[in-house]
């Protein structure tokens, strides 16, 4: 099925719980080829800043499709982890919508995020999303000596 076709999920986010991290940990490790541990989402989710965020089904089982952790600082919004269990469906847009609701012209303006320089598609998705690159990182990763490229978004 191509993406053109795939019928676009309703969609709940709430946050993250304790007992959602098998579904997160399931994801997380499905989408990426360094993902984040449980203990890397425990460790950020206990500073004072961070928030996780997931998306369910609008359904009786309200199965776990996506989640998100991000940081609120004075002026910006600050996107560190973002994976869905299925492309094209909607619910990384949904994640993502829910973050730009929370900017504004008067307080956090900004949304900003990491991607790694081979992930290719999540460079033209975020592009899509009205994300401009602002900059490199370079070996910005501890696990690989990859670059990052800095996406911003910015609340008009």
């Amino acid at each position: 099925m191509t993406t053109a076709t795939k019928k676009q999920t309703a969609v709940w986010i709430r946050w993250m719980i304790r007992r959602d991290m098998p579904e997160v940990m399931a994801i997380e490790e499905a989408r990426f080829e360094h993902p984040w541990t449980e203990e890397d989402f425990i460790h950020c989710l206990r500073q004072r800043n961070a928030i996780g965020m997931v998306a369910c089904e609008r359904d009786a089982q309200g199965k776990i499709l996506g989640h998100m952790i991000y940081e609120l600082h004075r002026n910006r919004l600050h996107l560190l982890n973002l994976a869905v269990r299925q492309k094209g469906i909607g619910t990384g847009r949904a994640l993502i919508e829910k973050l730009k609701g929370k900017l504004s012209t008067a307080t956090r303006n900004r949304l900003m995020c990491e991607v790694r320089e081979s992930n290719l598609d999540a460079q033209c998705w975020l592009r899509a999303l009205g994300f401009k690159a602002i900059s490199v990182l370079k070996d910005f990763y501890e696990t690989t000596p990859e670059d990052a490229y800095l996406f911003e978004f910015k609340h008009r």
